[in-house]
Order: structure tokens, then sequence, then C-alpha cells
């Protein structure tokens, strides 16, 4: 049995976050054409495209540690992606699903902020200063898509979602 370390969990970890951002980047386009807000659609827009800007350093971090850019399947973003397109079925045309939509997606960010979190933490421990820099960029875009998702939320879908269909 090879010796399990931290570099080992790195690795596995990064082959994870590198499937569920391209899950991720898939799943924004979904969400941007079922969305009814034309705030949270931009908003659906912005992140994708960062998102792809992404994946472009997640194959950075690859080439950082010298192996070629795969992902493994995770289970944890095919589990919330399904919750979206459940949602996306369920509550088409009505006022919720904006609503829904949000949470959907604020369940990927929350996934993603920490799994970031915690390989920006494993490449300080491990002295990957440059790899730290190129995740923490990305925890960051993270957080911040989260918080607008939640300012949107608070200020106008959830008050939409509240109204009865017509």
């Amino acid at each position: 049995m090879a010796d399990k370390t931290l570099d080992t969990l790195f690795y596995e970890t990064l082959k994870d976050i590198y499937y569920a951002e391209r899950k991720g980047t898939t799943a924004l386009r979904r969400l941007a054409r079922a969305a009814q807000n034309p705030d949270l659609k931009a908003a659906f827009e912005e992140h994708e495209e960062e998102s792809q800007q992404q994946v472009e350093r997640l194959t950075q971090l690859f080439e950082m540690i010298g192996k070629r850019p795969r992902g493994k399947t995770c289970d944890a973003i095919e589990g919330i992606i399904s919750e979206a397109h459940e949602i996306m079925e369920e509550f088409k045309g009505t006022t919720a699903l904006d609503a829904g939509i949000v949470a959907a997606a604020q369940a990927v960010e929350h996934y993603e902020i920490a799994r970031y979190g915690t390989m920006k933490s494993w490449a300080q421990k491990l002295g990957m200063d440059d790899a730290v820099t190129l995740i923490d960029q990305t925890l960051q875009e993270e957080i911040s898509s989260d918080e607008k998702l939640s300012k949107l939320a608070e200020t106008v879908i959830n008050d939409a979602a509240t109204r009865s269909d017509e």
C-alpha cells in the first residue's frame, strides 16, 4: 500500500474540485437559461466566465505538481446539481423558481468554498506558495459570488417568490 500523505490528499482533492468546477460551469449555463430575473441571469453568466478561469487555474495547479489535469467523479457535486435540475423542473414558470435556483447555486458555492479553503491550508502547509496564491484568488471569487447571490436573494428574489403564481 502506497504511503498516503498530505501531498496525496491534495492531489486527490484537486482532481475532485477540477471535476466539480467543470460540472459547475455547465450547470451555471443551465441556471442562467432558467433564471427569470435579469440580474440573476447576469450573475450566473458572469460566474460562468469566472469558473472557466478557475478551471485554468486548476490546470496550472496540476502542472505545478507535475500531474496531468484530470477529474475524479465528485458525488457531492453530482448530488447538488441533480437537486438543482429537480428544482428547475418542479418550479419552472413559478415565482419561486429563482429562489430555488439561487439556493442550489449557493450549495455549489459553499461546497467549492469549503474545498478551496481546505486546499489553501494544505498548500500553505506543503510550502506551495504559488499554489496558495492561485487557490486564494479562486476562493475569493467564490466567496464574492456567494455574497452576490445572497444580496440578490435578500433584496429581490425572495420577495418575488412570496407572490402567488398567476
